[in-house]
């Protein structure tokens, strides 16, 4: 047998009618909206400079692989002019941007973006080391949702809480993504220690909390933050960040500082040594008859 309707009065009608309304005109080229429930539309363009190193390329392979959102595109060649990166993500659709710029294919710098209005910080990458490298035991299902773990000195400094926020808008999947899986796995530990962001990936293996590190791992230090997207007034600079190239040069001068204290005591060893090494008397040789 069939259902039976459910008896509407024509006033509950009339009120439904008088509520509902439609617009005047309405063109008929205009396409009918969808009701979806992926609502959050980030997207994350994720590229490199040229001049990368193979860790440094597996290293950007290994986020692209952690975040399902995120697109890819080819090497950027000008490292003069980065803002030309807003115009790149305006043509890929993406609100997010991690950019890895390498300088003399031994520094590697990460960019994290808000295009196009900004702001950006640059991070100095530091002990980078890929998942191929470390080898370890966790393991996760490709396009799961990550939880996201901050550590409490992020709600201390406004430059943290600037760099949290980002970190949230760019490493979070959005809910419903068409690519990602609908459930957590595995978890992204944001640590601050030693004035530095120390980044960790584990696998959730129960519900007891218990992780596995997966990898990859790296520290992160900051450098600058701009107002805008690559570009912009300087909103904070870290008074504790020290160049490579001032680091590298400390280290040459202290190479050499050594070799030259080594001759200074060469020179101040034969200044030492005496002419004669014990007095003669020269009366002895008097009555010498060889």
């Amino acid at each position: 047998m069939g259902k039976k309707r459910k008896h509407v009065s024509v006033e509950e009608s009339s009120d439904s009618e008088e509520e509902r309304v439609l617009p005047s005109t309405r063109s008929s080229d205009e396409p009918t909206k969808k009701k979806t429930r992926w609502s959050n539309r980030e997207r994350v363009l994720i590229f490199s400079s040229r001049g990368v190193s193979f860790r440094d390329r597996h290293l950007m392979k290994d986020f692209k692989n952690m975040l399902p959102h995120s697109k890819a595109d080819t090497k950027y060649d000008r490292k003069d002019q980065l803002f030309v990166i807003n115009e790149i993500c305006e043509m890929k659709n993406c609100s997010k941007c991690i950019f890895f710029e390498a300088k003399k294919k031994q520094d590697l710098y990460m960019w994290l973006s808000n295009a196009p209005n900004g702001p950006s910080v640059k991070f100095l990458m530091q002990n980078v080391h890929t998942m191929l490298e470390l080898k370890m035991t966790g393991n996760c299902l490709k396009g799961t949702r990550p939880l996201l773990s901050f550590d409490e000195q992020f709600d201390s400094q406004p430059h943290w809480k600037l760099m949290k926020e980002l970190f949230i808008q760019t490493f979070g999947t959005p809910n419903f993504h068409p690519k990602s899986q609908p459930f957590f796995d595995h978890v992204f530990t944001f640590t601050i220690a030693d004035n530095r962001i120390w980044f960790r990936n584990y696998q959730i293996t129960n519900e007891n909390a218990e992780m596995v590190e997966i990898g990859p791992r790296m520290v992160l230090n900051p450098i600058k933050i701009f107002q805008g997207s690559f570009v912009g007034a300087t909103l904070y600079q870290n008074p504790e960040y020290i160049s490579p190239n001032v680091v590298r040069k400390a280290a040459q001068e202290e190479k050499i500082g050594k070799h030259l204290r080594r001759i200074e005591t060469k020179k101040g060893k034969a200044l030492r040594v005496p002419q004669q090494s014990y007095s003669v008397d020269p009366t002895e040789e008097v009555f010498a008859t060889q």
